[in-house]
């Protein structure tokens, strides 16, 4: 099924200011559509680094490596208007399991920032944050998946329970990418990747429940510390954040590159649900 992302009618991603202020008690999520016309991509090429570029060429296909692209130097774009600095001039850390992170000055003038981006099939998010841990995942709902066997062997045996119980089954496939994405946020956030087994954590994943992590085998103060948020990225998407703090506000910005100078920033629709 192909989806008119740009045509995803307005219901919560808005326009963003012209001078962005991240306060220590919100977070910001960027929906970015990664489909571009080629002179636009060939643009904001040169925004990356060396080593971006490298892993943009060994892309295979065309497509593959202009979504790279456009991830990653519009990542350099927004976290360049957050700290009021070239984006070129940016520097990644990755930590011990691969998380990027702001190398020099990552905070500017205030509490250091931190970031975290997923992208599939033609969009992408990136979440951003002052002072927390923060992890974001998107999938595309793909109706050839035999979710029930990945389920089987990665999830809890809480969360299998939990997905037979559901008999319709477009509305159990649902609730397995509500799942993953959440599952993914989480330990993208910890910073652990997939190291940390998806069966030792639990979250909620009935589409009449909002998001949260239910428990983690070993640690009885995890769901205390940790929120789930879902998203609405557009038709045919799961997507969930996770972040390190029981209450922040949460702002959904839509962002379209039209040049260097400046981003055309326009309405289109997101809801969040945090529990």
């Amino acid at each position: 099924m192909n989806v008119d992302l740009m045509a995803y009618p307005s219901a919560g991603w808005m326009e963003p200011p012209d001078h962005l202020l991240l306060a220590t008690d919100e977070v910001h999520v960027w929906r970015i559509i990664l489909e571009q016309p080629a002179p636009r991509v060939a643009l904001l090429h040169r925004f990356l680094a060396v080593e971006e570029v490298e892993r943009a060429e060994a892309f295979r296909f065309r497509r593959d490596r202009e979504h790279f692209v456009m991830a990653h130097a519009l990542l350099r774009i927004i976290l360049g208007r957050y700290l009021r600095r070239d984006p070129r001039e940016l520097c990644f850390r990755h930590g011990p399991r691969g998380k990027p992170f702001l190398g020099r000055d990552g905070g500017g003038s205030g509490v250091e920032i931190r970031f975290n981006l997923s992208h599939s099939d033609g969009l992408a998010l990136l979440a951003v944050t002052r002072g927390a841990h923060i992890g974001v995942d998107i999938e595309r709902i793909r109706p050839d998946l035999a979710y029930e066997r990945i389920a089987d062997r990665f999830f809890s045996s809480e969360e299998v329970a939990s997905l037979r119980t559901l008999t319709r089954e477009d509305i159990s496939r649902k609730a397995f990418f509500a799942c993953w994405t959440r599952k993914e946020a989480y330990i993208k956030a910890i910073g652990e990747g997939l190291s940390c087994p998806l069966d030792r954590f639990t979250v909620s994943l009935s589409p009449w429940k909002p998001a949260a992590l239910l428990h983690v085998e070993g640690n009885r103060e995890a769901n205390g510390r940790w929120s789930l948020c879902e998203l609405n990225a557009g038709p045919c998407y799961a997507a969930a954040l996770a972040f390190e703090a029981r209450r922040r506000r949460i702002r959904c910005f839509q962002c379209q590159d039209q040049g260097l100078a400046r981003l055309s920033l326009r309405p289109t629709g997101c809801t969040a649900k945090v529990g």
